[in-house]
């Protein structure tokens, strides 16, 4: 051990600096976390969002033990068995002895388990969730010991037993039920079929979690995770250097200035990588924030470009069958047929217009056009609702994290300034303004 000893420290260093990188990814997780706003459904926009719903599906799985409806599960068997092993050992000194031992265990005899996408539904609406590539946290579905006696060991279970088997059978099964409540992050990205988003795995994607936990678990298990590995790796470079002193037989009084000199140095380092944590972290909500702000504008130009159009089409709807019913009024007029070579309305020439009148004007679609329009409005006005909130929302986790303290330090340091929320007043485009009240005039204007 004493050749070995002068490399202790060193050893432990490394395993110090692994600590620290680990807990530095875990707090870096877990700021991503709770630098996104909870997004809902109806507003989700492309990039990394934060959903809360439950699992939704119109034909969903049947967990093979518990038998409930869900959109994930997964299943395993394991079998107990025992024996009595008798061994013979012999020692350094040639002495033999016989040695009884028992040994026990459990033996996977089964296991599967299915997933499928589904919809995630909040109060809003719903969303597709693609959950291939995601981290699952599932909440348990069975947790069942039992013997031969019970139904569940032969009915879920194989026939065949594993050798020394005591009979005793774990079943074990975990997944997502319907209507389970979900915390989501990932990517969100394009439906191919249709014109919606989806949530779904994406390479670029810092994360992609789907967890029965709520986002406070979540948070909090990072958090205390972050500080386990911080403190792994101060007794992993403390540690192993006494090991190398206990070794050496080293000062008593030089151990003292060796270790405080070790902790320092571990702490500086460890503050330095937290500053920088900070400092990024505080870096991406700010990108956060102006590409929210990005959003509420591109919002804003849809509503300026879109309104107008819908209102011409349904204006031209209007149009035309407003001269469809004057047509056919004059038509219903001419109730008698003229003799030939008498002056008079001659119903026979009204066929050829009638005929013109249905090639023009299959069927009328103004009621559908006026209901469209207005569902169009409310939808888009949604919309920008949902964009000004989610910035407001983000705008206050940065303007927050900004003035806390100690992270109000590092945000002086790298001379970040307040961000103003959006107030209705705010807007740089007024509301469209949709005028149907004259007969025959349909009008849409644009504040500036």
């Amino acid at each position: 051990m004493r050749d070995f000893a002068p490399f202790l420290p060193a050893l432990g260093a490394l395993l110090a600096l692994l600590c620290l990188v680990a807990a530095f990814r875990a707090g870096r997780r877990r700021r991503l976390i709770d630098n996104l706003p909870t997004a809902k459904t109806t507003g989700v926009f492309m990039g990394l969002v934060e959903l809360k719903g439950t699992a939704e599906s119109a034909a969903p799985l049947t967990s093979f033990l518990a038998e409930r409806p869900c959109v994930h599960y997964q299943w395993t068997i394991e079998e107990h068995w025992s024996r009595t092993v008798t061994t013979t050992e012999t020692d350094s000194k040639g002495n033999s002895r016989t040695v009884t031992r028992h040994e026990s265990g459990w033996k996977p005899v089964a296991d599967g388990g299915e997933t499928i996408p589904f919809y995630l539904q909040d109060d809003g609406g719903v969303i597709l969730v693609r959950p291939a590539g995601a981290k699952l946290e599932p909440t348990s579905l069975l947790y069942e010991t039992c013997t031969t006696g019970n139904a569940l060991y032969y009915g879920k279970g194989p026939a065949t037993s594993v050798m020394d088997s005591d009979h005793r059978r774990r079943f074990v099964e975990v997944g997502l039920p319907l209507k389970v409540p979900l915390y989501v992050v990932g990517q969100a990205r394009e439906r191919q079929e249709v014109v919606a988003p989806e949530i779904a795995a994406d390479e670029t994607a810092p994360m992609f979690l789907i967890s029965t936990r709520s986002e406070e678990q979540v948070s909090s298990g990072m958090k205390w995770g972050a500080r386990g590995w911080t403190i792994l790796g101060l007794l992993a470079a403390v540690g192993f250097t006494v090991w190398r002193d206990l070794a050496l037989n080293m000062d008593p009084a030089l151990r003292v200035v060796i270790y405080a000199a070790i902790a320092a140095g571990y702490f500086c380092l460890g503050l330095l990588l937290w500053i920088w944590m900070v400092f990024n972290s505080l870096v991406d909500v700010r990108q956060r924030v102006r590409a929210a702000w990005a959003l509420v504008d591109i919002q804003l130009n849809r509503r300026s470009d879109l309104i107008p159009n819908l209102v011409n089409c349904v204006k031209g709807f209007r149009d035309y069958e407003a001269r469809l019913q004057t047509e056919l009024a004059a038509l219903r007029t001419q109730l008698q047929a003229t003799p030939p070579g008498v002056a008079g309305p001659d119903h026979g020439a009204v066929s050829p217009v009638i005929i013109g009148l249905v090639e023009r004007y299959p069927e009328l679609k103004a009621d559908e056009a006026f209901l469209a329009l207005q569902k169009t409005l409310s939808d888009t006005e949604q919309r920008i609702a949902l964009a000004r909130s989610y910035f407001n929302d983000i705008a206050t986790h940065y303007n927050t994290r900004r003035e806390i303290v100690p992270e109000r330090y590092v945000a002086w340091l790298g001379t970040m300034k307040p961000q103003p929320l959006m107030a209705a007043s705010d807007f740089e485009r007024a509301a469209v303004t949709v005028d149907l009240t004259h007969k025959n005039q349909l009008e849409v204007t644009e504040g500036s």
